[in-house]
């Protein structure tokens, strides 16, 4: 399908709003965009065409991939015919700062926006901090990010951060029309608009509608999908204050501060490294 730039700016709110994406964003609405156009011309041929795919459809696309779409994104390239970059060499006692900056790239200006978002209509720190890091460790592990994320940075942050980090992947699922988040077609697309979340997803669900901090992973996904504001380029300055308050940062640097999550950060910060 031959793709016209200006249009596809023009459907995600024009150049700007592109630019602020990270890649994975990109590649997720050139998709939308693809499946829309397509669909267009199928209707104009008098055909009745479905918008999403369905889970099998999804299911079958795996071995015509050469990745896995759960790699971690510095572990992999995902664009045809690309290799990975060399990164940028880690200091000795790497903090948290230096990881966003030199490993965290793909995710950092989403994250930068959702943080961004929180801040501007007055979420707290804790989840302002959740809103900074809550896709960061995408970099390692995309499959059950949330779990992953909250378990590499729970050593180090408030346990309300945390526990938003955790179970926003849950709610991600799962519409609250009151708290302002309605379920995304961009799921629909990734997984399949039949497709029903596996049964720790549900579990999870089931158990956070009647916790005390059900709001605080909610926030996220609130400030999540909805972060990308056209025109405006963020930078870490504004919230390098809330992490030097509440993010513990070890003496030694992460990684080696033999925490029980030092090999993640060892593994971020080397991920060329094979034994």
């Amino acid at each position: 399908m031959n793709i016209d730039r200006r249009h596809f700016f023009a459907s995600v709110g024009g150049a700007a709003t592109v630019a602020l994406m990270d890649p994975e964003a990109k590649a997720d609405a050139l998709e939308d965009y693809m499946i829309e156009q397509l669909s267009e011309q199928q209707q104009g041929r008098g055909q009745v065409a479905a918008k999403f795919p369905k889970a099998a459809e999804i299911e079958a696309q795996i071995d015509t991939r050469h990745y896995r779409r759960g790699a971690g994104s510095l572990f992999v390239n995902t664009k045809p015919g690309e290799k990975v970059n060399i990164l940028q060499p880690m200091s000795a006692a790497p903090t948290f700062v230096e990881f966003f900056e030199k490993r965290f790239f793909t995710a950092s200006e989403h994250c930068l926006q959702s943080a961004n978002r929180a801040m501007k209509t007055g979420m707290s720190e804790e989840i302002i901090l959740a809103c900074l890091l809550h896709d960061t460790v995408q970099a390692l592990m995309k499959v059950d990010h949330g779990y992953w994320g909250a378990q590499m940075y729970e050593p180090y942050v408030p346990a309300k951060t945390s526990f938003a980090i955790k179970y926003h992947q849950a709610l991600r699922f799962y519409a609250d029309t009151a708290a302002g988040y309605e379920y995304p077609d961009l799921y629909r697309n990734i997984f399949g608009e039949d497709y029903v979340p596996p049964p720790h997803i549900q579990a999870d669900y089931k158990m956070l509608k009647n916790h005390k901090w059900y709001m605080e992973p909610r926030l996220v996904t609130v400030n999540d999908l909805y972060a990308f504001e056209p025109g405006v380029k963020v930078s870490l300055d504004p919230f390098r204050e809330i992490v030097a308050k509440h993010f513990k940062q070890p003496k030694e640097g992460l990684g080696n501060d033999n925490s029980p999550v030092a090999h993640f950060w060892r593994s971020i910060a080397r991920p060329d490294a094979p034994l």
